[in-house]
């Protein structure tokens, strides 16, 4: 990335700590740059591997994922009232970045989200990798924690909240995008797994 782009994900960074910094549910800034780190250690792997050229499409462009990770979260339903992006599109036109990669960075943003996009392949491969940088941090203890986090705040039992293990946690290992989060998603997949057969030793 050139150096306005650099200057722009730091931005980001940034608005997303002051939007998130009295959540907790899951769905806090730690969470999105957990995403935005898994999306370019995704990105690593793929360019590594030669994906981008034996997928078809073009090489993608970093700007666009980053930004798109950092921001997936910034009109999310479950928080946020907003339309269209609203707020993602607000931060990334008081920065600057053109019409269309602000298109781009939208396109992928709405890629991401499990409920609205069960059994659905992003086109780019941008949205591939955010989108599988997503589920990511949703498998492992992380994952666990955050449905715990999740589901306490939202007045859940414990043994609700372990519901979700079987209605998309452990459906997530299968719908990866990308051969890096696939084997990225394999161990953390196992320790979903044990821990459940735990849960139900001492439940």
């Amino acid at each position: 990335m050139q150096n306005n782009e650099k200057k722009i994900v730091e931005a980001a960074v940034h608005y997303i700590e002051a939007l998130f910094q009295n959540n907790a549910d899951g769905h806090d800034a730690a969470h999105s740059l957990r995403v935005y780190h898994n999306t370019m250690a995704i990105l690593d792997a793929e360019l590594s591997c030669g994906a981008a050229c034996s997928d078809g499409v073009e090489p993608c462009d970093e700007e666009v994922i980053a930004l798109a990770a950092l921001l997936h979260d910034v009109d999310d339903h479950k928080l946020f009232q907003t339309e269209n992006n609203a707020n993602a599109r607000l931060f990334l036109t008081e920065q600057e970045v053109p019409a269309e990669k602000i298109e781009l960075i939208c396109e992928v943003i709405n890629g991401v989200s499990f409920s609205k996009n069960r059994g659905k392949r992003p086109a780019t491969l941008e949205g591939k990798i955010v989108q599988d940088a997503d589920r990511l941090d949703a498998l492992g203890a992380i994952g666990i924690a955050r449905t715990f986090a999740y589901g306490g705040k939202h007045g859940r039992s414990l043994d609700a909240s372990v519901e979700h293990f079987y209605e998309k946690l452990l459906l997530l290992k299968d719908e990866m995008n990308t051969d890096g989060a696939r084997k990225m998603a394999e161990e953390r997949h196992a320790f979903l797994e044990a821990f459940l057969d735990e849960y139900k030793k001492e439940s």
